[in-house]
């Protein structure tokens, strides 16, 4: 039976179990202790009335974008809006943010984040919409200087601490995923201007939804180029904790919680979009 046929074969926590163990050997069980310990969540205080509580990967990913010149920002998949309360309150004076969100209940969640968490200078500059973050590249207007797409994914920490969500578990989740992140990161490079930043990053914990999709950029565009993602902007005005930097891979980096001290899952790319028309 080929590999491919025997996974697609598991399911349930016993598949997990295997497929899992398969992909990082000897290591997972320690990496599995680390994803059911409770999250470890930084304390952010952007200057609203409440301060925001999220992982400190997940900050680093942030802080991987680089904002200094940008007039125009996009947090593509944004709820429940940590990352877009770390942007807006790093961003130039004079740039805009459109954060967005294609589910109703949880852009009301990002709403409430952005009125809670942030000072009002700030909310001023961001604009909160409901759309598919998939068809956004369709209209002309749409175009930006930094993207941040932190698309949907397996969220396997969040799956092992769910007995409901583990006994549905099943391989095709991560190929359905994983076109669905593809949809969305073609659109993003799409509305990315050329000289632009973007960070693709995931929670996952599997190649098919990080690099491999990141991949594809490049079998369908020839004006990518891939940066180390170093952090752009110091934080410790916001946030005290200290930010992990994570393991290199081919496109990016991994944070795992098991090597990070509890923060992560976490995967980033930093992409720039090379000016290619001839002058």
């Amino acid at each position: 039976m080929k590999q491919k046929d025997r996974a697609e074969k598991l399911t349930g926590e016993s598949g997990f179990e295997q497929y899992y163990s398969s992909l990082y050997k000897e290591r997972w069980p320690e990496l599995k202790k680390a994803l059911l310990e409770p999250t470890v969540s930084a304390e952010y205080r952007a200057g609203g009335k409440e301060s925001y509580f999220l992982d400190t990967a997940s900050i680093r990913a942030a802080v991987s974008l680089p904002l200094s010149g940008a007039a125009s920002i996009l947090d593509m998949c944004a709820a429940p809006g940590g990352k877009t309360v770390v942007i807006s309150s790093l961003m130039d004076e004079s740039a805009c943010l459109l954060s967005n969100e294609r589910s109703p209940d949880r852009k009301l969640r990002l709403s409430h984040t952005v009125q809670n968490c942030l000072p009002e200078s700030i909310q001023e500059k961001i604009t909160v919409i409901c759309k598919d973050g998939a068809v956004l590249c369709l209209s002309k207007n749409n175009r930006f200087d930094r993207i941040l797409l932190d698309a949907p994914c397996s969220s396997e920490r969040h799956v092992l601490s769910s007995p409901d969500y583990l006994k549905d578990w099943s391989p095709k989740r991560i190929k359905s995923l994983s076109m669905s992140q593809w949809a969305l990161l073609s659109s993003a490079w799409r509305m990315l201007n050329p000289g632009g930043y973007m960070v693709y990053s995931t929670c996952a914990l599997t190649d098919e939804e990080n690099d491999r999709v990141v991949e594809k950029l490049f079998k369908k565009f020839d004006d990518i180029q891939v940066l180390n993602p170093k952090i752009s902007t110091d934080v410790s005005v916001f946030c005290s904790a200290s930010l992990p930097e994570g393991e290199k891979t081919q496109y990016g980096c991994h944070i795992l919680p098991d090597k990070a001290g509890g923060a992560g899952p976490l995967y980033f790319s930093l992409l720039y979009k090379r000016n290619t028309e001839k002058n």
